[in-house]
């Protein structure tokens, strides 16, 4: 009589485990390891076929990026700006320096008598650039 425990073979088959595999747990580790592959699979493309959500985050990181920029340049114009305030200054003093004390003083009193009535100033002004810009025609020859 043949002993129950041996594996049976019917038309080809056997339920004894397949050369190469462990077994019946061996072949559910290796189904549930492939799913767990495709499910990751499925989910990278996924995220390759998002085109709105890929172009929202690299709006996102160019806005950054861009805000960033804007920074630095907003610094070198702020350190631009004070090179060329201390050079006016430094410019200032040297044309102080320069001046006699009485063209100084005339010119000061000219500025003070323009903040205390601007009109005659502004009148003068205007009159100076229509001579000006006569003259400069009689001089190219188109007046």
């Amino acid at each position: 009589m043949k002993d129950t425990n041996e594996p049976v073979e019917i038309g080809g088959f056997s339920d004894k485990p397949a050369a190469g595999t462990e077994g019946p747990e061996e072949l559910r580790r290796q189904i549930e390891e492939t799913r767990t592959q495709l499910g990751d699979t499925v989910e990278e493309l996924a995220a390759k076929a998002d085109v709105k959500g890929r172009a929202k985050a690299r709006g996102a990181e160019l806005k950054d990026k861009a805000a960033e920029a804007g920074h630095s340049v907003q610094g070198k114009a702020v350190q631009a700006g004070h090179v060329v305030q201390e050079k006016a200054v430094v410019a200032g003093h040297v044309v102080q320096e320069r001046v006699p004390q009485p063209v100084r003083d005339a010119a000061t009193a000219v500025v003070q008598a323009g903040r205390r009535n601007p009109k005659p100033v502004l009148l003068a002004g205007a009159g100076v650039v229509v001579a000006a810009g006569v003259l400069r025609r009689r001089r190219n020859g188109r007046g």
